[in-house]
């Protein structure tokens, strides 16, 4: 027999063969030391990992809820690095590489982040640039003026997008259209920044008790203490204006905009919902995966795989500080819109109705505590979830009891949930096409 039939042979039993299953039986959260700085600022550090790399998380605890100008937030932390007392945007560039240092701005609806990846042994180095860039920029009138043009450029293009144009319009619905987590950027709002604006919004918020540091990877005391000496020495409070998510009693609607010459129409379907620590969040969790959360769900299963009207449909959650955004999203080609919509509210129903399979169940839970063991692999990996619960004022101890949740979930429990969360008439749709 040649090597060629015996390596076909082999090949043919692995095919037939899957990989054995094994049950996740330990995840656990490794919890964080905790130091103060002098002016106050808290440190979580997670100590982990052998290459000799680390991580710092600079987190300002202001989002858009504390903007009293649309898009401060944004401008502000996408210009820190764009100037500061002793470096111009080029300079900055030139520290970052010079010493192999990874910058990232990330922003969310309720936080502004400054990210610094980096060799341990030069994190000396970098730390004093990291320092001016948050305590000293200077938001330069020319970077201003380029940020200005290049997203109104970016936001032409966005709005071709019928998807886009979907997302903008729900979230509008849901929350309001002048609330923080409902609001869409325009070109206005983005000519009516200025300078002064970003210094106000900088000085207001970020402060020293305004701010929480996250450290991750290989370090040692050292670190420490020359966070004091570059982050720990300036005190200051922060000056806050929280304002209200939308007005009360939104009621449901369900409207078509239409989009000439587009091919497909883009589908969103959603609902407000509680934050993380709504009793319901975990077991919502679940019922959402088995619904469209993964590859093998059931709108997948149906939508896709059966009927052919998508290559893609999922369901997922947007979870902010004060609430969280349930919805259903797609692109359709036009003639199919109204036949995946039957088919959409269907899986809901039987959701509502059916007590999911004990298989199915045991599937999802399966793929759910795998794609946790990533979210304990590695310091970094690790410092996310930390943050996740610091920011949210949860304990370290709510990933054990999610974990817990998640396997302990039952039928009926999943169907009490869709009954209270998956109704027709509680869901914004929005279908944006060439109808």
């Amino acid at each position: 027999m040649s090597l060629k039939t015996v390596q076909k042979k082999i090949s043919q039993s692995f095919r037939k063969t899957p990989p054995p299953i094994f049950e996740v039986t330990s995840l656990e959260l490794p919890h964080p030391s905790v130091a103060k700085l002098d002016n106050g600022i808290p440190v979580y550090q997670t100590r982990l990992g052998t290459q000799e790399i680390m991580k710092i998380d600079v987190t300002v605890l202001s989002g858009r809820s504390q903007e009293t100008k649309k898009m401060t937030m944004r401008a502000t932390s996408r210009l820190l690095r764009e100037g500061t007392a002793s470096y111009n945007s080029a300079e900055i560039a030139h520290q970052l590489d010079f010493w192999a240092g990874t910058l990232k701005m990330p922003i969310n609806m309720d936080t502004s982040n400054v990210t610094l990846y980096c060799m341990t042994k030069h994190f000396p180095k970098l730390l004093p640039l990291l320092a001016e860039i948050i305590q000293q920029p200077t938001f330069p009138q020319k970077e201003l003026t380029t940020f200005v043009e290049n997203n109104i450029q970016n936001l032409a293009v966005e709005l071709t997008k019928n998807d886009v144009i979907a997302y903008r319009t729900i979230t509008e619905m849901a929350f309001g259209a002048e609330s923080p987590y409902g609001y869409s950027s325009i070109p206005d709002d983005y000519r009516a920044l200025t300078t002064e604006d970003l210094q106000i919004f900088h000085r207001n918020h970020y402060t020293s008790d305004n701010m929480v540091i996250f450290l991750s990877g290989n370090f040692d005391d050292s670190i420490l203490t020359l966070l004091n000496q570059y982050l720990g020495q300036n005190k200051s409070t922060a000056i806050k204006q929280n304002r209200p998510l939308s007005m009360d009693n939104v009621k449901p609607e369900k409207i078509r905009v239409k989009n000439p010459d587009t091919l497909q129409a883009a589908i969103r379907i959603g609902r407000r919902m509680g934050n993380r620590k709504d009793p319901d969040y975990d077991g919502f969790f679940v019922l959402n995966t088995i619904l469209g959360g993964y590859f093998g769900s059931r709108l997948m299963s149906n939508i896709r795989e059966d009927k052919g009207y998508t290559y893609n449909i999922n369901s997922m959650t947007d979870t902010m500080f004060g609430e969280s955004f349930f919805y259903i999203g797609s692109e359709i080609g036009n003639e199919f819109v109204e036949k995946a919509l039957v088919e959409v509210y269907r899986e809901m129903d039987i959701l509502q109705n059916d007590l999911v399979g004990d298989d199915e169940l045991t599937m999802v839970r399966n793929y759910l505590l795998g794609n946790m063991l990533t979210m304990v692999d590695g310091p970094f990996a690790v410092n996310d979830v930390i943050r996740t619960y610091v920011l949210e004022d949860m304990p370290f101890d709510s990933f054990t009891q999610f974990v817990d949740n998640i396997r302990s979930v039952t039928p009926t429990i999943l169907r009490d949930l869709a009954q209270k969360y998956l109704n027709k008439e509680d869901m914004f749709e929005v279908i944006v096409g060439d109808f």
